[in-house]
């Protein structure tokens, strides 16, 4: 008996994994990669569970509701240890990791495997990703190892050469759609517009329906840009000024523009690939006839390279304010 371990999506991952399981090839670390909210979490949770599940329906089928099933959905079982960093885009430090090989060194409590879940592991510091190159060498018995990240290319290859690769890659929109509705149960509009939002990423765009201030702050950013892009230098520079102060919004205010002018690009290009801001279709055209395909091109690389300095720790308003002067200049 199989099933696709109640995931939207990915079933030759979990057609992959499961064979490992069920012909006793389990590695002792896999590394899931893929953009996030694709499911790279939920894949290494359901995997977590089928290792240590106690009354499973089958080889490699984790039946989801006994102790250790329900406690590793929780990320509260005792034999799973879970090290991330503060918050999304912060550092995982070295002592974290040192605290979790003292931990891995014991035995399991109370299941047949200790299990550690890195999440987003390219956000781990120099001291902190060498430090788990000896675990990743010398593992303990009965431990696996379970990390996310963006990209193999975020990782040192030292770390990708000792870890099975499952690279995540977003779906189809339609599949997200019509899994937002079956299996959450979304309204038809909703599900199509936060498919479209999430592209492809089942993970993100649940989180979207879940948290409708996430929505809101979207309209807000894309309110600003098209404000912005008929405002004076003194203005923009005031906004980056006032931007620039929290760090988190400032990350995602510029994924929500380069998501904007991606569209505004395929616009101008003519091209007939699905937008993703479906919902700012009258923006997106209101900006592509306003521009020549050569400037939609510079603000996508713009704010590429804009996102890439800020993870540099180059100075962020100074970085905003290059930005700002790029931006055209459109009366609407």
């Amino acid at each position: 008996m199989k099933n696709n371990w109640n995931m939207l999506g990915h079933e030759w991952a979990v057609e992959l994994l499961q064979g490992h399981l069920t012909n006793e090839r389990a590695r002792h670390a896999y590394l899931i990669t893929g953009p996030q909210g694709v499911g790279r979490r939920t894949l290494a949770i359901r995997l977590s569970q089928t290792l240590n599940c106690t009354e499973p329906f089958a080889p490699g089928v984790p039946c989801g509701g006994c102790r250790s099933c329900t406690l590793i959905e929780r990320m509260q079982h005792p034999d799973l240890s879970v090290v991330e960093a503060e918050q999304i885009g912060g550092i995982l430090k070295v002592d974290q990791i040192r605290e979790l090989q003292r931990s891995l060194s014991l035995a399991p409590y109370e299941s047949d495997h200790k299990i550690a879940l890195l999440l987003r592991f390219e956000e781990a510091n120099p001291n902190a990703a060498n430090a788990l190159l000896k675990t990743l060498e010398e593992p303990p018995p009965k431990v696996v190892m379970l990390i996310t990240a963006s990209d193999v290319d975020a990782l040192l290859p030292t770390i990708v050469s000792r870890c099975e690769v499952i690279r995540l890659r977003p779906l189809r929109i339609e599949q997200v759609a019509d899994g937002l509705q079956k299996k959450w149960g979304l309204p038809s509009d909703e599900a199509v517009l936060l498919a479209h939002l999430s592209g492809g990423r089942p993970g993100y765009a649940y989180s979207l329906s879940q948290h409708p201030e996430m929505l809101e702050q979207r309209q807000k950013q894309l309110d600003d840009l098209q404000q912005l892009l008929s405002s004076s230098r003194v203005a923009r520079f005031a906004y980056a000024e006032d931007l620039v102060k929290d760090k988190l919004v400032l990350q995602s205010t510029l994924k929500t523009w380069l998501s904007l002018w991606r569209d505004v690009m395929l616009s101008t290009a003519g091209s007939s690939t699905p937008v993703t801001n479906i919902d700012r279709q009258d923006q997106i055209h209101q900006i592509s006839h306003g521009i020549q395909l050569k400037t939609a091109h510079k603000m996508v690389i713009g704010l590429e390279k804009t996102q890439s300095r800020l993870a540099r720790y180059t100075n962020p308003r100074l970085t905003l304010e290059v930005l700002m002067l790029d931006l055209p200049q459109i009366q609407f």
